[in-house]
């Protein structure tokens, strides 16, 4: 039994935060609630002027390191957090998300422990919320369906359901922080452009709550064109049909915002999206 406790692998959770006050106890509470001992908790707060700071002191009880001082951003946060970083899998969180139940990091560490030398890479499932927390929609596919779509450069693995192994970042270095919302798909793209992650769909690790800023066409269309310069950087062809079709796609949502307004769009959005027998989404975020 001791030889299983000590093989268990340790995991750092390292959450960036600024000025998402709201959300933040939460996220801290369901990191507490965990049955899985061997974690940690980082803290990178940019300077937040809306009481966070004062949450985090209220918390350092559930807290084994934590900062807060102006940063440039998540990524730089995030190679912050690497930074202090002791654990062998980093899993890397905003304010607003939160791990799914008690026992996702318990299920998850069964995996890691038994990881072979080729697997650095292992992702779960992520439920999609609005502020009430209530279920949008679920992410995450296998490899074998999602590498398409990745390597074309027009969707992204579901961040917060991965667990990175600090390895990665011996090997690759930091996430490149002149990137404002694809530097997580950058840092993927140095390892998966050779290797295989390994995806486990039994496991909701996070709930990522979705919406304001984040939920606009005009966002998809910084994080389209920050995949389409991770690419170029990695030696891929800046451009492909299906990149110009994702493209389309945000331009066309784009021109809908402004003519009907973002209610109008929203609903127009969601009826398109009963006509393809999906779920509606925009309404809801």
């Amino acid at each position: 039994m001791a030889d299983q406790i000590a093989a268990r692998p340790r995991i750092t959770i390292v959450v960036a935060n600024f000025n998402r006050g709201k959300t933040l106890q939460l996220c801290f509470d369901r990191v507490a609630s965990q049955t899985y001992a061997s974690r940690e908790l980082i803290v990178i707060d940019g300077g937040s002027t809306d009481g966070s700071v004062d949450i985090i002191r209220e918390n350092r009880d559930k807290i084994d390191r934590w900062v807060s001082e102006p940063d440039r951003g998540i990524y730089h946060a995030w190679n912050k957090g690497v930074a202090l970083a002791k654990g062998d899998w980093i899993c890397f969180l905003g304010a607003d998300d939160y791990l799914h139940d008690p026992l996702a990091l318990e299920r998850m560490s069964a995996l890691l422990a038994s990881a072979s030398p080729a697997q650095r890479i292992f992702y779960g499932r992520v439920i999609v919320v609005d502020a009430n927390g209530a279920e949008i929609m679920r992410l995450g596919t296998p490899w074998a369906s999602a590498r398409g779509g990745f390597m074309l450069g027009t969707s992204c693995l579901p961040t917060p359901g991965v667990m990175f192994h600090r390895g990665l970042f011996h090997e690759h270095g930091l996430f490149d922080e002149s990137l404002r919302v694809a530097g997580d798909y950058e840092f993927l793209l140095r390892e998966l452009k050779t290797s295989e992650p390994r995806y486990v769909a039994e496991i909701v690790v996070t709930d990522m709550q979705y919406g304001g800023i984040s939920s606009r066409p005009e966002s998809t269309l910084v994080s389209l064109r920050e995949m389409r310069t991770a690419r170029v950087k990695h030696g891929l062809p800046a451009f492909n049909l299906h990149y110009f079709a994702a493209l389309l796609r945000v331009r066309l949502r784009l021109i809908l915002w402004r003519v009907v307004g973002e209610r109008g769009a929203r609903r127009a959005l969601d009826w398109g999206r009963r006509i393809l027998g999906k779920q509606p989404f925009w309404t809801k975020t």
